[in-house]
């Protein structure tokens, strides 16, 4: 669990940099894809998908 968390700690640095100083390129789409996987097997991926699903119902629930 510890070096899953540190992974995610520094795979969202890493994308984080990428966003800021470079623009995303197909090798930080693939750095990006990594951290999702790792941040998928941590405690937060439950809150993550919550979260997810509360904003898809809010922007659901919009009448134009």
């Amino acid at each position: 669990m510890i070096l899953s968390i540190s992974g995610v700690v520094l795979l969202g640095i890493i994308v984080f940099l990428f966003f800021r100083k470079d623009g995303l390129k197909a090798s930080h789409a693939l750095v990006c894809a990594l951290f999702g996987f790792y941040l998928a097997g941590t405690a937060l991926a439950p809150s993550i998908k919550a979260s997810g699903a509360s904003l898809a119902s809010l922007l659901g629930g919009i009448k134009f």
